[in-house]
């Protein structure tokens, strides 16, 4: 008598899930194309700033002072974050507009791993491009500055940081952008708001008395997170790590309030 082994089913384990994400994300048309644009940014508009800025050279002492050549390295950041933003996005709701979640949260029915599996695929895919792009942007950038003697290197104080700094903030814009996916579940209203959240608060507190401003600005999401990315921050910003931190708790409460709401609803 033969006896008939079913296969046993394989326990879910966030490794698994891991995986199963990695899967997905280098599948989809869009990763390619947003991860490159954004490197692309990175890398040209920080040059193209670069050639633009050594025809007008500072010449006072007061600019002089002020400048940054680290910075004008890693312009092409404040754009490519938009990439990124966006893609971290559509890694949810594309998912959600194709009916795939449901698939998804068929074979992982917890559904938190889903999204934990998301997030820490989308940041590690992130930095692994974007660390090699802004070193590349800071030497493509500095390497035009040094015609006219404005370049700096990676060991003057606070360079390094800043370089480093772009990518982890371009990573923590990736997970802003998945959050609000997660959470409205609606390409559109997520890009949206996604804009709304790098962009209007500077604007409405543009329109505050300045000593209002000058007290709110520096907590606000963008400010607070570009402030790692410069050698010399704002005056009215928080410190570089400070703000930093204050924008990835930004983030953290996103994600968080999507997973509670994930757990909520229906697929």
């Amino acid at each position: 008598m033969t006896t008939m082994l079913e296969p046993a089913a394989q326990r879910v384990t966030q490794l698994r899930v891991l995986r199963s994400e990695w899967t997905k994300l280098r599948s989809l048309p869009s990763t390619a194309w947003s991860l490159l644009t954004a490197v692309a940014l990175v890398v040209g508009f920080g040059a193209l700033y670069a050639m633009v800025r050594v025809t007008r050279p500072p010449r006072q002492p007061a600019d002089l002072a002020s400048f940054d050549p680290a910075a004008i390295s890693l312009t092409g950041v404040h754009l490519a974050q938009l990439a990124i933003g966006v893609l971290g996005v559509l890694l949810v709701t594309g998912e959600y507009a194709t009916g795939m979640v449901r698939t998804s949260f068929a074979a992982v029915p917890r559904r938190l791993p889903v999204l934990w599996g998301k997030a820490i695929t989308f940041a590690l895919t992130t930095l692994t491009l974007c660390v090699p792009a802004s070193f590349a942007a800071f030497l493509v950038g500095q390497s035009i500055l040094s015609s006219e003697r404005l370049g700096t290197t990676l060991d003057h104080p606070g360079t390094t940081r800043a370089v480093l700094g772009s990518a982890l903030y371009l990573a923590a814009v990736g997970l802003l952008g998945l959050g609000l996916g997660a959470l409205l579940r609606n390409t559109a209203g997520a890009v949206a708001s996604l804009f709304g959240v790098l962009f209007a608060p500077q604007i409405v507190v543009g329109f505050l008395p300045s000593t209002w401003s000058d007290q709110i600005y520096g907590y606000l999401p963008t400010p607070a997170g570009t402030a790692v990315t410069s050698v010399a921050p704002d005056p009215i910003s928080l410190g570089p790590w400070a703000g930093f931190g204050l924008f990835c708790l930004y983030t953290a409460i996103l994600l968080g309030l999507a997973a509670w709401l994930l757990r909520r609803r229906d697929a």
